[in-house]
């Protein structure tokens, strides 16, 4: 049997990668199933995805105020100083998501952006007030990097992590009311 050749290894991947965006909780039969390979073919893929860091992990997409949290986007304009090796590996390492745990709030994803701001964490949290405690906290721990931070609350999903919200009448709900 020849071996494929990279353009369709690519082909292939790129196959996989979309059905985990679908559903990552999809067994590898169901994936094989979707893409009309083998479970083995499948399986080996996935692998050389998650040792190439292609693929970083998994998560569950859940409704946050089913839970009892808020979702919010923190945006934050840098100085023009130049970050400090401290303050850069501070953003980069664990420390900042370990002070929000104990601000009770989640960070769920945090990135360097193009525009007027420069970073952008997705966080959840009980309310607005710890969203802001929060907001507090990270000026005080980027002082040097940070010179404004806004808040925004998110109000509906339509979308998120690729799925569409499945309650779409609370959306129509939100519109009219």
């Amino acid at each position: 049997m020849p071996k494929s050749s990279v353009k369709q290894i690519d082909q292939d991947e790129k196959r996989i990668i979309e059905e985990l965006r679908k559903n990552a909780n999809k067994s590898i039969n169901d994936i094989a199933k979707s893409c009309g390979f083998s479970r083995q073919k499948v399986w080996r893929v996935i692998k050389n995805l998650e040792e190439k860091k292609l693929i970083w992990g998994y998560t569950t997409v859940f409704d946050d105020e089913k839970i009892g949290k808020k979702h919010f986007i923190i945006m934050i304009k840098r100085t023009m100083e130049r970050l400090d090796d401290e303050t850069l590996d501070k953003i980069i390492s664990t420390e900042t998501e370990e002070l929000a745990k104990k601000f009770g709030v989640c960070i769920e994803s945090s990135a360097y952006i193009h525009g007027e701001y420069d970073w952008m964490l997705t966080i959840t949290a009980d309310d607005i007030k710890q969203a802001k405690q929060f907001s507090e906290l990270l000026l005080t721990m980027y002082h040097s990097g940070a010179k404004n931070i806004i808040i925004l609350q998110t109000m509906f999903f339509i979308r998120k992590n690729y799925l569409l919200n499945p309650d779409k009448e609370k959306l129509k709900q939100f519109y009219v009311d």
